[in-house]
């Protein structure tokens, strides 16, 4: 059997032009590289976290260096912003094809014995109820421009739980499975849901791991590729599950983490 030749080039299969992405929590770490690298394909970029001046000095930076951002304030534990969000940024763009919930929270750190309801409600809120409220708010717009294409940012500690983040895992593996349900009911109107699922990422969110250098020595002596990631190293995946690249996936949970899970 004779082989097909790829004719597309790298550029179009991965290029995101006229599509519209909102991304929560995009002011800094994950979010922010994402939000660069949509732009550079081409993306119309909604920059989203709790602070506007944060949104909209990221946002400027975008569009100085030729991409097309704007800034949208919103807190994801706030159903009236979320849905402020969603309505700005229709009426910003025109709708939406794309979207990255990668806003959480993880107010504790230690046993889960010290984790009160107070704190649980709170990276339950975060971490399933906006990611789903959120999706849910967009699904109309993506569902009238032919599909589209929601990345859950998960984590592997919702794939096996490590000492210090009990609740947080809990949270991460109830987001996996919201992943699945929500592909499943939202295929057959082309909207894809995918999760990324980062090891351990420098980042702010994860300083109380990475600069205790105890704790930092227990995760990469048990990593495959020894070190901490960067966020570098989690947008080409967020990349791909944006673009027409990725077409066929969907309920998918893609791995990012030095080989941890192995």
């Amino acid at each position: 059997m004779e082989q097909q030749q790829i004719t597309l080039s790298e550029k179009a299969i991965f290029d995101l032009t006229g599509k519209v992405a909102i991304i929560t929590g995009a002011s800094k770490g994950i979010g922010e590289d994402m939000a660069r690298v949509f732009a550079r394909f081409g993306a119309k970029v909604v920059i989203s976290s709790r602070k506007q001046d944060a949104c909209d000095a990221l946002a400027s930076d975008i569009r100085a260096q030729g991409g097309e951002a704007t800034g949208i304030a919103a807190h994801v534990g706030d159903m009236a912003q979320l849905q402020q969000l969603v309505d700005k940024s229709i009426a910003t763009y025109g709708g939406i094809d794309i979207l990255v919930n990668n806003a959480a929270s993880n107010p504790v750190f230690g046993p889960s014995l010290d984790c009160d309801g107070a704190a649980f409600d709170k990276i339950m809120q975060a971490n399933v109820k906006a990611p789903f409220e959120l999706s849910k708010l967009c699904y109309s717009s993506m569902k009238a421009r032919g599909g589209g294409s929601i990345i859950m940012i998960s984590s592997i500690a919702g794939h096996t739980p490590d000492p210090g983040l009990g609740m947080y895992s809990v949270s991460k593996a109830s987001l996996n499975m919201l992943t699945k349900v929500l592909a499943k009911e939202w295929g057959p109107d082309g909207i894809r849901v995918n999760a990324i699922c980062p090891g351990l990422i420098k980042t702010k969110f994860s300083q109380a791991l990475w600069q205790n250098e105890s704790i930092l020595e227990h995760f990469t002596n048990r990593i495959p590729i020894a070190r901490m990631g960067t966020v570098d190293e989690i947008s080409p995946l967020a990349l791909f599950l944006a673009s027409s690249a990725s077409s066929y996936s969907t309920g998918s949970l893609f791995y990012a983490d030095g080989g941890t899970v192995i």
